[in-house]
């Protein structure tokens, strides 16, 4: 692949009567130029010349030899998934000092990711922005000062600079992992987000402990599975809850000692008597704006509920709390997690890859011009069944 490239002459011309001269340079050859839309002959490039010239540039990035372009979704104002845009021809990023270019294979879908979008969570980007966080890939390049991470390396991201639902990113080179070659790409795109969740919700803020009874409300998607997976290998005794029977299976396949049909009306009767009327320690919640109230009714003396999600109001009474004090905590993995409990989080999480537990259950999947309808799905379908991802 060619570009013609106009080429203005200093003093010395050699013979070219210091006209402009056309010349070809190869794409990707590192010559910088903005390209002319001129006709010309192909000619040789004397040596003499390369000294004089100086190149001068009027073509935008979508032609410029240096860069290439990729499809990226970019998002220019709140809404519903409609504002989600397909753009074909944006210029992949570089990376800067202690950050890395990755080409994506698969990026997750996260249910934050529709809130961000819809304009309803606290934190609000600026405008134009590309969601996602994370992302599977092949490192492409690496900025100033990167030193554990090279071209070719297989990795996965716990967050990224310039969004995710895309064909390239760049990440910052703390959150970028080496991935395993027991886990593929599709797994790598379901780990960052819901098992670094899942831990914390689970050992930071729980505390929880072996032995534990720990009901995972919602355990049929990523986080859910998640928390299922470490929980059971943590020692704690876990139930988990469904909205379809094919959530169930999934749920009992990856962790879980008993499932429950949350869709049932007297599933709450059936958790009551699975720990003998006693009650389970902790609960995972991923729904607290309609289930919080009932789990305060399932707690035993001393449980504990942590917040992962809720998408709305509920009114409870504080009483419920008060005679087995029990505690509501919530928690956010973006604004409250410290360095040191990432890092543990990140060992801990490379144990279970190591292991084999550690072992992301995959569920829909969609192409990157079908993401206004990921984002539609993993709000309004009927019951989770595993990770939801973009295939690039």
């Amino acid at each position: 692949m060619f570009h013609v490239c106009v080429l203005s002459m200093s003093a010395w011309s050699d013979g070219y009567g210091g006209r402009d001269v056309p010349i070809f340079i190869s794409y990707g050859s590192g010559v910088s130029c903005n390209l002319q839309p001129v006709l010309g002959e192909q000619v040789q490039y004397p040596a003499k010349v390369k000294s004089a010239l100086s190149i001068q540039i009027c073509f935008e990035e979508a032609t410029m030899a240096t860069s290439k372009l990729m499809r990226a979704i970019r998002v220019s104002e709140f809404g519903a998934p409609s504002v989600l845009k397909l753009c074909t021809d944006l210029p992949v990023p570089s990376p800067g000092q202690k950050q890395v270019l990755i080409r994506v294979h698969v990026c997750g879908v996260n249910p934050v990711e529709t809130y961000i979008r819809s304009g309803s969570y606290v934190r609000k980007p600026s405008f134009p922005y590309t969601p996602g966080s994370d992302v599977s890939g092949v490192v492409e390049a690496v900025g100033e000062g990167v030193h554990l991470l090279q071209a070719g390396d297989r990795v996965f991201t716990t967050g990224t600079v310039t969004g995710g639902y895309a064909e390239y990113t760049v990440a910052s080179e703390d959150t970028v992992h080496k991935l395993p070659d027991s886990l593929d790409y599709k797994q790598g795109a379901a780990i960052g987000i819901p098992y670094f969740t899942a831990y914390k919700a689970l050992v930071h803020k729980a505390h929880a402990k072996p032995g534990e009874t720990v009901l995972i409300h919602g355990a049929s998607g990523g986080v859910g599975i998640a928390a299922c997976q470490i929980a059971r290998a943590f020692g704690l005794k876990v139930l988990g809850t469904a909205g379809t029977s094919e959530g169930m299976k999934l749920v009992l396949s990856n962790g879980a000692h008993l499932a429950f049909n949350h869709r049932e009306q007297d599933y709450l009767d059936k958790i009551k008597d699975a720990t003998s009327g006693q009650g389970v320690n902790v609960i995972i919640e991923m729904l607290s704006n309609v289930n919080l109230s009932n789990d305060l009714q399932l707690l035993d003396f001393g449980g504990r509920v942590i917040i992962v999600g809720s998408r709305g109001s509920i009114e409870i009474n504080p009483r419920d709390t008060m005679i087995k004090e029990t505690s509501i905590i919530g928690m956010s993995l973006y604004y409250a997690t410290k360095k040191e409990e990432r890092s543990e989080c990140a060992a801990a999480l490379f144990a279970g890859m190591e292991a084999g537990w550690l072992k992301p259950a995959i569920g829909p999947q969609y192409t990157l011009d079908k993401v206004a309808q990921a984002h539609e799905d993993i709000i309004n379908s009927p019951g989770a069944s595993g990770k939801m991802i973009l295939i690039m």
